[in-house]
């Protein structure tokens, strides 16, 4: 996805958001704070934005979003179950209506047979409990 395409469906994931009077998060791994960036160059997405977490490493995942050691020891930061909790973690932390997280390996290096470079999960979350 391009800085472009994503600018353009921010737009309207805000757009739908501003119409509920509802909040977003975004918990990030491997984009390393992308998507809020791109969130934030939107004029007006303070109505919808909050606030995101960027947690690159095992330690900020868990100080910052709750991700259990058990569940990074287990089964990895690349994995289900870890943006599963990145997602309801960043919820609790931001008070927010919906979160979405995302955690993979960009590469070049760091892959793996089992999960190889380019592999990314993706989790979202809302406050009902949905997702």
């Amino acid at each position: 996805m391009t800085d472009s395409e994503l600018m353009q469906l921010s737009e309207q994931v805000g757009q739908a958001l501003k119409a509920r009077g509802a909040i977003v998060t975004t918990a990030e791994s491997c984009t390393g704070g992308w998507v809020a960036k791109v969130i934030t160059d939107i004029a007006g997405s303070s109505a919808w934005f909050e606030r995101g977490f960027v947690t690159y490493s095992n330690e900020a995942k868990a100080q910052m979003i709750g991700v259990r050691e058990e569940t990074l020891a287990q089964h990895g930061a690349v994995s289900e179950p870890v943006v599963v909790e990145m997602a309801i973690g960043a919820l609790k932390a931001a008070r927010a209506d919906y979160a979405v997280s995302i955690s993979g390996i960009a590469g070049p290096d760091g892959g793996s047979e089992e999960k190889p470079v380019g592999t990314v999960w993706f989790a979202f979350a809302t406050a009902r409990g949905e997702g």
